[in-house]
């Protein structure tokens, strides 16, 4: 490693400015922030080192430059990604309910809301057929669904589901009854560590960041927590529209001979999980605050797609929450 007057150091074609907090490698640069000033100022100091993650925080904290704030926004972006895995892997596990119940007692899902209810879920980790449910005790049955539905379902919802069975048009397979009580309680552990995950997302969300956009009616703590775990700083963005390109949520460039962005589409190269927040946020905020609900039949009235309209409606949403974090301010609905 070169050093310079001591304004800037170089290693292998690779450039960093301290004075400007830039960096610059092959002909391009890049504005750092004071934290990836001083990791890469650290790295290029222990040139041919292993450092760990451990070296680096402590490095940080000594130089007082990795805040609170920065350290609570890793461990959140930690626990979004993670509950957002373990969502996913619950949901391909009630399909495979679904697909399950309609082998074996295909008749269920007719006399229900939801198969995945705690009380159904109680009636096929015990019944897990329609024959078993047909050679059932009445007085068991009934007992069973008035305590997992907490008195809703009673007698005459199990004479309902025994009469169904009895005539039911399901397969008498017992290795699927089999995976569908293992699938079930695959389910009921998953929905415990999700429950773990959000009380410790709720925990940080609470008394660590403290963000004005969890007044904004729709956003709970699981997505606002996802939004903010994946922008981060918000200096890093010099404008709502960079927090939309870093996304992915920026229209593409599309051209052909002289025609020019004709049916452009959103470019879906930035972070995933930010983009799957904040669409599925906005969904809500449509539906429990009026100006956003407004804007949203606006751009259905103008011929759009639903999902076009949400995606317009995605980008008011960015725009609000920079303005918010900038400003700290909570939100104050529009009459």
């Amino acid at each position: 490693m070169e050093k310079k007057q001591s304004r800037y150091l170089t290693h292998e074609g690779i450039s960093l400015w301290l004075e400007t907090g830039t960096i610059e490698a092959g002909g391009k640069q890049a504005e750092l922030t004071k934290n990836e000033l001083r990791i890469m100022y650290y790295l290029f100091e222990h040139d041919g080192v292993i450092c760990t993650r451990a070296d680096l925080i402590e490095y940080l904290w000594d130089n007082r430059l990795y805040s609170d704030t920065s350290y609570h926004n890793e461990e959140l972006k930690s626990l979004t990604r993670y509950r957002f895995d373990k969502v996913k892997e619950r949901a391909k596990l009630k399909s495979s309910v679904s697909r399950l119940v309609c082998i074996l007692f295909p008749e269920l899902e007719r006399l229900v809301p939801t198969l995945h209810m705690a009380s159904v879920y109680a009636l096929l980790c015990e019944f897990p057929s329609a024959d078993a449910v047909a050679n059932a005790h009445l007085t068991r049955l009934s007992n069973l669904l008035f305590e997992s539905s907490k008195g809703r379902y009673g007698k005459d919802t199990a004479i309902m589901f025994r009469d169904a069975a009895r005539s039911s048009i399901g397969s008498h397979m017992p290795a699927k009854s089999l995976e569908l009580k293992h699938t079930i309680k695959l389910i009921r552990e998953l929905t415990i560590e999700i429950d773990e995950i959000e009380a410790a997302i709720k925990r940080i969300m609470d008394e660590e960041i403290q963000s004005p956009i969890l007044t904004i009616p729709g956003i709970s703590y699981r997505m606002g927590a996802m939004i903010l775990a994946e922008i981060g700083d918000f200096s890093r963005f010099d404008s709502a529209d960079k927090i939309l390109a870093y996304a992915g949520m920026s229209p593409s460039t599309y051209q052909s001979g002289q025609l020019d962005n004709c049916y452009s589409h959103m470019e879906k190269r930035g972070s995933r999980y930010l983009r799957y927040a904040l669409y599925n946020a906005t969904k809500y905020v449509c539906h429990w605050d009026k100006s956003f609900g407004a804007y949203l039949e606006k751009k259905r009235w103008e011929g759009k797609h639903y999902n076009v309209a949400i995606s317009h409606a995605a980008k008011k949403l960015v725009r609000l929450i920079f303005a918010m974090e900038k400003s700290g301010k909570a939100y104050l609905p529009t009459a």
